[in-house]
């Protein structure tokens, strides 16, 4: 029975909370825990998780074994880490902010921790149901930038603010065509609320007809990520979520080669780690909410629900685990020059894209506006792209490459 999981779930926490239905207080603060935290709980298992399968991809790639000693297949590293930053020395330096040293890493991790309270993880599973949430999920996610910057500020060490200028930085200018991706889904949707934008990705009248084939590809076929203007601002909205969550190739504010560890530097112990896990959380936040705008959400064949949701959010960190195995970090001059020149542009010829297949559908319904959005929109958006990438091209890199070899 598709969304069985969830109903369940969602019954169960009626019935607990139907025990302190006298005592109106207490019933509230029974609602409030059972809202966030097995949300909670289940990420930072998710989180410690995620740890091991990321060194046990990288190693895979890099034709190493990884953890292998701590449990079996070395499972049980996550908590080891866990217990050696505890142990570890708490070294703050003199001169530093002390304050301020102490509050980065924590408005680090509590906006990262509300925003997962807005993705729709299942069919009615809402910690934080509301109207505006898509709305809410980006301005709670702005404030890691003040985070950051605070860490690189008050650690009075010249790496370090240069690590928290280059996050300012970056983040700053991908946030622009992170929200413009974004805004392709909300058009076409209509609604800021998580739970309408993954039921317009539904073909309603397959769903629910009692025909076994058309239940199943009802389920897929209307992702967004099947349309031109879909495919194209997923493509933009994944790139500028690299960036957003410092992943690989875009860690620059981390970058040991240059800057030791950026706004790290002076970071150690447990502080270093909660930085480390709301990172995680932060990817985990952006790709649930890239699931959600392209992939359909919790929408799926046979059991829709929480575990597609799951299924679709690893895929993306798998995703994210293979590129930073494989890709190798930008300079700065290319991340921002590809940020502002490259992305930018293509997310707002996006937009246009979009409405001209909203209303192609409109007119001349669904076939013609596919074809049409296919042929016209992506093949716009692919001129557009080699125009830019010509365009911004170095003038020194102009011409056939001469490669020269010692003697």
């Amino acid at each position: 029975m598709n969304n069985f999981i969830d109903h369940k779930i969602i019954e169960l926490g009626h019935w607990v909370v139907g025990f302190f239905d006298e005592y109106p207080l207490l019933k509230l603060v029974v609602q409030i825990l059972l809202y966030t935290l097995p949300l909670m709980l289940s990420f930072m298992g998710a989180f410690a998780f995620s740890t091991w399968l990321e060194r046990k991809g990288l190693a895979r790639i890099q034709n190493r074994p990884g953890p292998n000693r701590v449990g079996i297949f070395g499972l049980l590293q996550p908590m080891a880490d866990g217990i050696k930053m505890l142990l570890k020395e708490d070294i703050v330096p003199e001169e530093s902010d002390k304050l301020f040293h102490l509050l980065a890493p924590v408005m680090l991790m509590v906006p990262a921790m509300i925003a997962i309270g807005f993705l729709p993880v299942g069919d009615g599973l809402n910690a934080l149901p509301l109207d505006s949430a898509i709305l809410f999920f980006f301005a709670i996610g702005s404030m890691n930038t003040i985070a950051v910057f605070m860490a690189g500020w008050s650690s009075r060490n010249k790496y370090s603010l240069l690590g928290g200028m280059r996050a300012v930085a970056q983040m700053i200018s991908y946030e622009i065509p992170l929200v413009l991706s974004a805004v392709t889904v909300i058009m076409i949707a209509g609604s800021l609320n998580g739970q309408v934008i993954v039921a317009s990705q539904q073909i309603s009248g397959w769903v629910g007809s009692g025909d076994v084939v058309k239940e199943f590809f009802g389920q897929i076929l209307g992702w967004h990520i099947f349309k031109p203007w879909g495919f194209a601002g997923f493509i933009f909205f994944f790139v500028a979520a690299l960036a957003e969550a410092n992943r690989s190739p875009f860690d620059l504010p981390e970058a040991d080669s240059e800057i030791i560890a950026g706004h790290l530097t002076e970071y150690s112990g447990f502080k270093y780690a909660i930085f480390f896990i709301a990172e995680y959380i932060s990817a985990f936040a952006i790709a649930g909410i890239a699931v959600t705008l392209f992939l359909g959400g919790w929408s799926g064949p046979i059991l829709s629900g929480l575990p597609w949701f799951v299924i679709k959010l690893f895929s993306l960190f798998a995703v994210m685990i293979w590129i930073r195995g494989t890709l190798p970090r930008l300079r700065v001059d290319q991340l921002m020059g590809y940020a502002w020149k490259f992305l930018m542009p293509l997310a707002i010829l996006n937009i246009f894209v979009a409405g001209f297949y909203y209303f192609a559908e409109q007119q001349w319904g669904t076939w013609v506006a596919l074809i049409g959005g296919w042929i016209f929109g992506f093949g716009a958006l692919q001129l557009a792209a080699k125009g830019l990438s010509r365009l911004n091209k170095s003038p020194l890199l102009k011409g056939k490459r001469v490669y020269q070899y010692a003697e």
